[in-house]
């Protein structure tokens, strides 16, 4: 039996306080592999980056630049989003990391960009949404699943509570 190397991780992140594990958890499986890092942020509907909470601006509970959350116009979201990912990369400490800031469909951009970058591993978080939600919204993590051939390694990011 052949195994494969896996040679390129695709650490996707989105407007949840939560990026920051993903990103850890990500970033050391990529270490432990040897692989290659690949940081991305899909810029989507705007109310996301307008809530405090859950902006991918914001991202570590330590990096509070409100004035970011001010956009005049798609440009500056994208670069306030660049800029999410650079504190990322240098949070992370490796100047080897590659971001990118795509925008589209969330599940197929991920899809398309890690095909084209010949990903071998997607990190993606999975967050706790209650059943309503994911009926409305959906779940980008449950898509991703759903239309990827490539492997994924899903970080859960739900609280749980301590047991005492």
């Amino acid at each position: 039996m052949k195994t494969l190397k896996l040679k390129k991780v695709l650490i996707a992140l989105d407007y949840n306080p939560t990026a920051q594990k993903v990103a850890e958890s990500g970033f050391s499986l990529a270490k432990s592999l040897g692989a290659e890092v690949f940081l991305l942020h899909i810029v989507t509907q705007p109310i996301y980056y307008s809530d405090q909470t859950f902006s991918p601006i914001l991202g570590f509970s330590d990096y509070l630049l409100t004035d970011l959350l001010q956009f005049e116009t798609d440009e500056d979201l994208k670069k306030a989003s660049q800029h999410f990912l650079d504190k990322t990369k240098k949070h992370l400490g490796d100047n080897e990391i590659q971001t990118i800031v795509k925008e589209g469909n969330i599940a197929e951009t991920i899809l398309k960009t890690a095909k084209k970058l010949k990903i071998d591993i997607i990190v993606i978080g999975s967050h706790s949404q209650r059943w309503l939600e994911n009926i409305i919204m959906g779940s980008e993590t449950e898509d991703v699943l759903r239309l990827t051939t490539i492997p994924l390694f899903i970080i859960p990011t739900k609280k749980v509570k301590s047991e005492e």
